[in-house]
């Protein structure tokens, strides 16, 4: 008899390789004796290299090295090698789904993610919206586990074994250490969409406000893309607490230790939430065109920190990447500095 070893394949944006996080770790804690391999992009080895003894994981680069069919039939020769049993495609697009149809004619267990598009198509449909909750993207990776006869209880903490990752590994020495006076706080103010986005001039509000209330608080910005490092740059000259993170580190590894030190994260509904979420922290999130209903709220986080407004043409889109019919914005205009503030306030006091 094989031993027991599970393929998880997921090749999408961070954000969605980030879910996958806590249910890979559940799988593995509550199954300790099977083998679990995650098979993503270069980027998501930060996510699981320490998870847990039992977990591995494969770079695999379907846009360049296994491009097209014949780059995929030769991955897929890859992998009958390493004699998996069971296999989790959690993407569900072409390039997995012609991976996984290969596995299942040669009679390997084979189960696929729900994404329930149905259910997501309602909360959308013009003035008979159905503002229901839509099942989590974790609960639809945990069912894809249950098909292939693994049910897991979702539990999760971080990423890092005592729940903080090693400042002493960041590389400028001022922040090897967190003084106790001091308040962390993370600052994502962009997204892959920008209907997704809180505007900038309302953002370095809320920035200025934080400053003020915590004159002792250190901001992180994070975010690493050319729009990204022009506004931080413009934000590091001016307010001289605000560090630019991709400017001091350049690995995800660093970026998450820092991350797992913050007392809050304040983030779009975008990848630096899931990144923060998995490393503990609490995430107040600002939602705009898209819906915490739609299931992608970041992990073990609190309605309440949801900023969002209630509008009739909201949500327009499940992922964000629609124009605003409107052409206004009125979903991320409508909320106030003031609105996120109160809310990261909520949180300081809490932790």
């Amino acid at each position: 008899m094989k031993n027991e070893h599970i393929l998880v394949m997921r090749f999408s944006a961070l954000g969605d390789v980030a879910m996958l996080v806590p249910v890979v770790k559940a799988l593995a804690t509550q199954y300790p004796h099977v083998r679990v391999t995650v098979m993503s992009k270069k980027f998501a080895m930060a996510f699981f290299e320490n998870l847990a003894p039992n977990v591995g994981f494969m770079e695999a680069d379907i846009n360049k090295e296994y491009k097209g069919l014949h780059g995929l039939n030769r991955l897929y020769r890859r992998l009958k090698a390493k004699h998996f049993t069971a296999v989790a495609d959690m993407h569900d697009v072409l390039r997995s789904q012609y991976l996984r149809m290969r596995f299942a004619v040669d009679r390997y267990r084979v189960a696929h993610v729900n994404k329930h598009r149905a259910g997501r198509r309602r909360l959308l449909s013009g003035d008979r919206k159905q503002l229901v909750q839509q099942p989590t993207a974790f609960q639809n990776y945990a069912d894809v586990l249950a098909a292939l006869g693994y049910p897991i209880k979702l539990e999760f903490n971080s990423i890092f074994p005592n729940k903080t990752g090693n400042l002493r590994l960041m590389p400028v020495a001022e922040y090897q250490e967190k003084k106790k006076f001091q308040k962390w706080i993370g600052l994502a103010p962009f997204a892959a969409h920008v209907t997704k986005e809180y505007p900038l001039d309302k953002m370095e509000e809320v920035l200025q406000t934080l400053l003020r209330l915590h004159p002792n608080a250190r901001v992180f910005l994070f975010g690493s893309g050319v729009r990204e490092r022009k506004c931080f740059d413009d934000w590091t000259n001016r307010f001289p607490r605000c560090v630019h993170v991709s400017a001091m580190v350049s690995d995800l590894g660093s970026e998450l230790i820092l991350m797992s030190h913050l007392d809050v994260m304040v983030s779009m509904d975008s990848s630096n939430a899931h990144f923060a979420a998995i490393t503990g922290v609490p995430v107040v999130s600002i939602w705009g065109g898209t819906h915490p209903f739609a299931g992608f709220m970041a992990w073990n986080q609190s309605m309440k920190n949801a900023v969002q407004i209630d509008i009739k043409c909201r949500p327009c889109s499940i992922f964000g990447s629609k124009t605003c019919k409107r052409g206004d914005m009125a979903c991320m205009n409508g909320i106030s500095p003031a609105m996120v503030v109160e809310r990261v306030e909520k949180v300081l006091e809490k932790n």
